[in-house]
């Protein structure tokens, strides 16, 4: 998703940035259509996706769905849910969590606790900002909140290509392990309870001509 950046008053990292920035987050008020994260010191609010971002993320979540229900997993397709790290706000295309979640809803209620997250997918978005926050900051900011698989599907990836990670390195804020297949090409996620679920033409569409 594209985003709008807003920053917190300049000041040193740390708890007290962080509460500014919590406290900030929680007083907004978004018209329909809009939704805000905190990510890497910043509140980003990002509007719905084009056309074919909602394709691709929904044509995921259906399949996926079939798959997580076809081997009687306990686990289920989300989104639209805050996955909350800490003082930090995430929200994904599509996300992979237990059914029975009741454990790991936030005190507050405002949310899903990250350690519960099995699998997170987000479908990139043009733009410099959108590239940018789903190739880079939002890489960083799960893999810190130790999510053991992302996915990204990425339209502008020369002509599209499906990235997987795994292996998150929290200290380091990055993964371990990628694959990296072109439209066209399956690709199957290696762990987890999506384990063997494979995304391919049927989600992603052909490999694009020109991107």
């Amino acid at each position: 998703m594209t985003a709008l950046a807003h920053e917190a008053p300049e000041m040193p990292p740390g708890s007290h940035s962080d509460e500014l920035l919590w406290q900030a987050w929680k007083a907004m008020e978004l018209p329909e259509g809009l939704r805000a994260e905190i990510v890497e010191g910043f509140i980003e609010v990002s509007p719905t996706g084009r056309y074919s971002h909602g394709k691709a993320s929904n044509r995921l979540r259906r399949e996926l769905t079939r798959f997580l229900d076809e081997q009687s997993s306990p686990y289920v397709v989300s989104n639209d849910v805050n996955v909350m790290h800490g003082r930090k706000v995430l929200i994904s295309d599509a996300f992979v969590a237990p059914e029975d979640d009741d454990e790991f809803i936030t005190e507050d209620g405002l949310g899903l606790e990250a350690r519960c997250v099995a699998l997170i997918v987000e479908v990139v978005s043009p733009g410099h900002d959108g590239l940018q926050r789903d190739r880079v900051r939002k890489r960083r900011a799960y893999a810190r909140a130790g999510i053991p698989v992302y996915v990204i599907i990425d339209d502008y990836d020369d002509h599209g290509h499906v990235t997987v990670l795994t292996s998150p390195s929290p200290e380091e804020a990055n993964y371990g392990n990628s694959m990296r297949r072109p439209y066209g090409q399956d690709v199957t996620i290696p762990e987890g309870p999506a384990k063997g679920f494979t995304i391919g033409e049927s989600i992603t569409g052909p490999r694009r001509s020109g991107s």
